[in-house]
């Protein structure tokens, strides 16, 4: 039976991977000849034949029920940007009244959801409900076990429309990933790379969240219904001191993260650092690298493990880009790279960039595919909650750009020139401190203003929500990566002259789209001139950026290298649109009913009670005209604050009125964005200043003092 891990009697060693059915626990389940022809599976050499997966099947069931699992799940990652599961017993009644406990190879290759209750953008009508749920063989099933103990067997699966059409959010992943392989091999073996015959894009995520604790959370409606605060005045306190970033871990947050590693660790997940963020109670957790799709995986168990084992310690987990105003939001690190399948880093620079050709052309061709394709990334990146965040001097700033740092920036110059570049040797920095050691320099700095940055030997997209999925993100870089990949392997096939078709190929590249480099400040106000000069684009919220999804170069772009067609493309255009929609319209709601039975009524009675309370002085000191002037004063703040939060509210409401009418997705989006969001705004003026009017006792929900200090 599963159990809870107790260190004083289990290793590490011995519990990771507890709850994983991975390779390792595969290779020991199943005879050989079934094993060697799953891994031909995995690679895309042959298909699964039912054989295969009955023995399989059959493994796995042995193994679970072994763990005290009871039931099955095909766990997929439809449009909603969060996951779907449905529950299935092992149990099959026998003739005697007995049970057999079976899971058949077909249970674990296709499963069967309700496909119209889930976004389509149009691609499924409502009385179309028959969609396919199939197994994901490269990444592996686990164990998930509840707060009442019942244990469920997990098997990732992609999603689709009975029709064939991707409804999730792995189909395209894998279909990039393919994508890729194929593009990265070819251009491989332009290049002279003879032993390398797969390439996989490896993905690392930083996750960030903030903890508050459960009582305050219950009492606030924003925080349960939308996850951000809607209303709420900034604290005397905030993250001005710098005093929280890589603090002492406070041994309640201590707790919740020991149980947090120990439950990740078990499903395989690699989790491997946590620190305090820059927002007070802001934490981050990284994992190790893994393929992309496995990465994808593992992120969304991340998030929701933070959750679920938060609350088994009295706290809510928040995973919201921008729970609370006035200090930073929280962001999700997409570290990507790619990898060939004897374990070269195509991003590593090696101790000489300048003469490692490979990694200069790939390089290249990372930096051509950001730059043409620079909207459609930061579409991949766009929600309602992210727009709190790009742009606001805490996170990367809404335009694409790429850090290079010097030294690769003057080798591509320099090859563009046509000019000898200049190598440095490996550098090391002296402290000054003779019993400290000196440390060797890496080839770039960190520029946390930019929005793809090159960390050494990966990318780090540093756009991504929190509460995204990272697969939108890497479909993008992987189908845009692909396709200039693709161009590259055609010019260099057939040269006479490889070198110099190399050099005038990373010359040409280079000089046409370099002005997506840019390794200063992105946070200055002189890079938005500069960018506007260079002709990037800067789109400053999601509604302006989600047309780039649906235009022509996109659309070619997918259609090319067959990861999403025109429909689909143009069903996910509708889904986000909707979704921005249907967020703000439930933020608005949660504003409005907050202002109106909660804010209002107790403003209102500590108004009554202040102006009792100024009669009272009156009646008992006639000369207390002069004195009573501040009370005064403050009822009357109080009075118009009232009076000005009363005609937002109406207005508000009347906004959302007139948005039921519109029938176009986009356009309703449209009227979000410049209509309820800005008349939101307006309406927070006036709640926040009361806060700060009335009496702390009489304030209806937590504060931001309560929410951000106390736990």
């Amino acid at each position: 039976m599963a159990k809870n891990i107790d260190f004083t009697v289990t290793s590490l060693e011995e519990m990771y991977g507890e709850y994983c059915f991975g390779d390792r626990r595969l290779k020991a389940s199943v005879p050989k000849s079934i094993y060697k022809e799953f891994k031909r599976v995995q690679a895309g050499e042959m298909e699964l034949t039912l054989n295969v997966a009955e023995v399989i099947a059959n493994a796995i069931k042995d193994w679970a029920i072994g763990n005290g699992a009871t039931h099955f799940t095909h766990w997929f990652q439809p449009l909603t940007g969060l996951t779907a599961e449905k529950h299935d017993s092992f149990i099959n009644p026998t003739e005697d009244g007995g049970v057999l406990l079976e899971f058949s190879g077909k249970e674990l290759i296709k499963g069967e959801p309700d496909a119209s209750s889930f976004p389509n953008g149009g691609l499924r009508d409502t009385y179309e409900a028959r969609g396919y749920t199939a197994w994901d063989t490269t990444s592996p099933c686990f164990l998930k076990t509840d707060n009442t103990g019942t244990i469920t067997l997990y098997i990732p699966t992609a999603f689709v429309s009975y029709t064939g059409e991707a409804l999730d959010k792995k189909v395209p992943l894998l279909r990039a990933m393919s994508s890729l392989d194929t593009a990265a091999t070819r251009l491989l073996k332009t290049l002279g790379n003879k032993t390398s015959k797969s390439v996989t894009t490896t993905v690392g995520a930083e996750q960030e969240y903030f903890l508050v604790d459960r009582e305050y959370f219950e009492k606030r409606s924003d925080l349960m219904l939308a996850r951000r605060t809607v209303l709420g005045a900034a604290p005397s306190k905030g993250q001005e001191l710098n005093d929280h970033y890589f603090g002492k871990i406070k041994e309640r947050v201590s707790h919740f993260m020991k149980e947090l590693d120990f439950e990740l660790w078990k499903l395989s997940v690699p989790s491997k650092t946590k620190h305090l963020e820059v927002a007070p109670n802001q934490f981050e957790i990284a994992v190790v690298f893994s393929q992309a799709n496995q990465a994808a995986d593992q992120n969304h168990l991340v998030m929701e493990t933070i959750e679920r084992v938060a609350n088994r310690h009295n706290l809510a987990a928040l995973l919201h880009e921008k729970p609370f105003a006035g200090v930073n939001g929280s962001g999700k690190h997409n570290n990507w790279s790619m990898a060939t399948n004897d374990g070269i880093n195509l991003l590593e620079p090696g101790d000489n960039p300048k003469d490692n050709a490979q990694f200069l052309v790939f390089l290249t061709a990372v930096i051509e595919a950001v730059d043409r394709y620079q909207e459609l990334l930061r579409m991949s990146a766009a929600t309602a909650g992210n727009d709190h965040r790009l742009g606001g001097h805490e996170a990367p700033p809404a335009i694409i750009s790429i850090f290079l740092g010097d030294q690769l920036s003057s080798i591509l110059d320099a090859i563009a020139d046509g000019t000898e570049g200049e190598t440095k040797a490996k550098q090391f920095l002296e402290i000054g401190v003779d019993s400290l050691p000196k440390l060797p320099k890496d080839l770039t700095d960190r520029n946390r203003t930019s929005p793809f940055a090159f960390t050494g030997n990966k990318f780090e997209f540093r756009m991504v929500g929190s509460s995204n999925s990272i697969s939108g993100p890497n479909v993008t870089l992987n189908t845009a990566v692909a396709q200039v990949l693709c161009e590259f392997a055609e010019k260099l096939e057939g040269a006479s002259d490889l070198n110099k078709a190399i050099s005038d190929l990373i010359s040409e590249s280079y000089k046409k789209h370099k002005r997506i480099v840019f390794n200063g400040n992105g946070y200055s106000e002189e890079w938005v001139v500069e960018a506007t000069k260079r002709g990037l684009a800067n789109h400053k919220d999601t509604v302006s950026t989600l047309p780039a999804i649906i235009d022509d170069k996109s659309i070619e772009l997918f259609a090319n290298q067959k990861v999403l067609s025109k429909e689909e493309l143009q069903s996910r255009f509708t889904i986000y649109a909707e979704t921005y929609s249907k967020e703000i319209n439930i933020e608005a709601n949660v504003m409005i009913q907050m202002t109106k039975s909660q804010i209002f009524p107790a403003a209102n009675e500590y108004a009554l009670k202040l102006a009792k309370s100024i009669n009272e002085i009156k009646e008992a000191m006639a000369e207390s005209e002069t004195l009573l002037l501040p009370q005064k004063r403050n009822l009357k703040a109080i009075l118009e604050n009232l009076k000005n939060l009363k005609q937002k509210e109406v207005e508000l409401e009347k906004l959302l009125e007139e948005a039921v009418d519109i029938a176009d997705a986009y356009d309703r989006a449209k009227f979000y964005r410049e209509k309820v969001f800005a008349k939101m705004a307006e309406l927070r003026t006036f709640a926040d200043e009361l806060e700060k009017l009335v009496d702390k006792k009489s304030w209806p929900f937590p504060t931001y003092e309560e929410l951000l200090f106390k736990l």
